[in-house]
């Protein structure tokens, strides 16, 4: 039982200080018919057209591609475009119910926004990517039009085309993206701790006591525990 308790404690405060999606997510939550406050954050440095742009959110970083101007070109779950063809409607800001169920449905955009809307008042990082991408940035101009050739719907998933899939393919040449990679080795890490089976099978057995024997409860109780036992 000590082992449970370690175990399911050294989970949670994983998951603290995890950022586990990556995907474009908004901290938006405000109804289209009324007026958003006005946030400021700091000054942007100085940007060139092609620059990667990345921002911190609660539980990830969302990240857009500047095209000049004060514009910036980023991809975002959203299933108004799925029901309506009004652009005015649909370059409005993007509700947490609008954008939630981009995710579900699998729809997302690459639009453009101003500056200040895509940074929501946090703090802008400038091509720290290229520190940690091996292949090396393609130049400006080319990453802007990348960018801008992709504008408009496009299939969504949060763990293989989310915004950072969307920058990396056009800074980089290749879609790739970190947080990604961080979440699945957080997902094997889980698979590999063998208290995770212990962790299954006692929940299987409380759904057991709970519901009664039954194929729903059965089956998960002796399958899940034995498949994570075998990938383990």
């Amino acid at each position: 039982m000590l082992q449970l308790l370690t175990f399911l404690v050294e989970k949670l405060s994983l998951l603290s200080k995890f950022k586990l999606f990556e995907s474009s997510w908004s901290d938006r939550d405000l109804d289209q018919s009324r007026e958003r406050p006005v946030q400021r954050g700091p000054p942007p440095p100085l940007l060139r057209r092609g620059d990667l742009l990345e921002v911190p959110r609660t539980l990830f970083t969302h990240y857009g591609i500047y095209l000049g101007d004060h514009k910036v070109a980023h991809l975002i779950p959203d299933i108004l475009p799925v029901f309506s063809n009004d652009q005015k409607l649909i370059s409005s800001v993007i509700t947490n119910k609008r954008l939630i169920l981009g995710c579900m449905y699998k729809c997302a955009t690459v639009r453009v926004d101003t500056l200040e809307d895509f940074a929501y008042g946090s703090s802008i990082q400038v091509n720290s990517m290229d520190q940690v991408m091996k292949s090396d940035a393609l130049p400006n101009e080319d990453v802007a039009k990348r960018a801008e050739k992709l504008i408009g719907a496009i299939p969504y998933s949060l763990l293989w085309n989310n915004c950072e899939h969307f920058v990396t393919y056009c800074r980089y040449g290749s879609a790739a993206s970190r947080q990604t990679e961080q979440f699945c080795g957080f997902l094997k890490s889980i698979i590999r701790d063998q208290r995770s089976v212990m962790v299954t099978v006692l929940l299987g057995i409380v759904s057991i006591v709970c519901f009664g024997m039954a194929p729903s409860t059965t089956l998960p109780t002796v399958l899940i525990p034995f498949t994570l036992w075998m990938a383990g």
